[in-house]
């Protein structure tokens, strides 16, 4: 039996004000030191930023900026016959949303702005039309991945 086989995972509650498991997943990453009432003021005043300067639902613009952000294969390293090489994988869809968020709060907090409310408005906005430093991250892994291409055949 594999490491991973029996593992239960209870599904993320969606969020009280939108009703989105992705929002709620959002706010669990913004989240420090176990404030979340912090962590939920943050995401709520960058989705209310979103819904003022784009003028559209703001909901449907972070799902745009997380599809976007959504790496499609990933490098991992293997280790064969005392040789590590960076084999391109296919990432899972959950493996996939997992990467988009943490790039998204990384180079939301490494930003440049007044509050996190606006810097992750601004990155989120940055990702819905396919610029900013988290893009620039997804294409990069992708680049990797397409470059090593010559050792897909040891993947596992």
């Amino acid at each position: 039996m594999s490491r991973r086989g029996n593992i239960k995972r209870r599904p993320v509650p969606p969020d009280a004000v939108y009703n989105s498991c992705l929002i709620s997943m959002t706010i669990r990453r913004v989240m420090k030191s176990g404030k979340k009432s912090v962590a939920s003021g943050i995401v709520y005043d960058a989705l209310t930023t979103i819904g003022e300067r784009t003028g559209s639902d703001p909901l449907e613009v972070f799902e745009k900026a997380i599809k976007n952000l959504t790496p499609l294969v990933e490098v991992k390293a293997r280790r064969v016959g005392g040789a590590t090489y960076q084999v391109p994988m296919e990432v899972r869809s959950s493996r996939g949303t997992t990467l988009a968020l943490r790039w998204l709060i990384h180079y939301s907090r490494i930003r440049g702005g007044r509050t996190m409310a606006s810097k992750l408005a601004n990155e989120i906005m940055d990702a819905a039309n396919e610029t900013g430093a988290a893009m620039k991250k997804r294409d990069e892994t992708h680049r990797m991945a397409d470059a090593n291409k010559a050792f897909a055949h040891y993947r596992y």
